[in-house]
């Protein structure tokens, strides 16, 4: 898949800007895609991998894992990129929400009770990985999930912990750091869809780049 000019010159660029970073190269990608998404040079400092996160998740997306996002405008981000690389299966939470949010919940926590026994119960049966979870937008269903966990559900295959905002966000993200769960992480109040997308999009692309 050959890159536009304008995408190759804007990674030369975001390389430049960035200068030694000490990342290693899978981990770099999704730092630059981060940059050039967001067109946000300080992001690094910000920036969290688990230790061989971004293998697992490549590892993942390989062995035909479902790529799950929290809101419509992550998944229209992520399933080109699918469609042109490995032909990922790209799924929204939202198809599993309630068109009212329950008392004292959200639409998003209430779909991630039903979606994510649902779509590990199918990556079981059939012998894939478990899924992939990326969050941009809703805290409470990365809570959710960690709530299932807590309770013995099957683990993500990767979790991009990125939602973006001020009620519940820094909270959310600092258990996800106090978990094992494989994650790329954006600290503080930072992330959204095209963040989320941007990430997983690199391991797409890589992914392809190593069959």
């Amino acid at each position: 898949m050959a890159d536009h000019p304008i995408f190759t010159e804007s990674i030369r660029l975001i390389r430049a800007s960035l200068g030694e970073t000490g990342l290693d190269p899978l981990q770099q990608q999704v730092l630059e895609r981060l940059v050039h998404s967001s067109g946000d040079p300080g992001l690094p400092p910000l920036l969290r991998f688990s230790e061989g996160a971004c293998e697992q998740g490549l590892g993942a997306l390989q062995g035909g894992a479902v790529i799950l996002t929290d809101t419509a405008m992550a998944a229209a981000a992520v399933t080109p990129m699918a469609a042109r690389t490995l032909g990922s299966s790209v799924r929204c939470l939202l198809d599993w929400a309630p068109e009212v949010s329950p008392q004292d919940s959200t639409r998003s926590a209430a779909a991630m009770l039903r979606a994510w026994p649902e779509l590990t119960q199918a990556a079981s049966a059939k012998g894939q990985p478990m899924p992939l979870l990326l969050v941009g937008s809703a805290p409470t269903a990365l809570e959710q999930l960690l709530d299932q966990l807590d309770a013995g559900a099957l683990a993500p295959s990767l979790v991009i912990g990125m939602p973006v905002g001020f009620v519940g966000v820094p909270e959310s993200k600092r258990r996800l750091a106090s978990t094992p769960l494989a994650q790329i992480r954006l600290e503080g109040t930072r992330g959204g869809a095209g963040l989320v997308a941007a990430a997983v999009n690199a391991l797409l692309r890589a992914a392809q780049a190593a069959s």
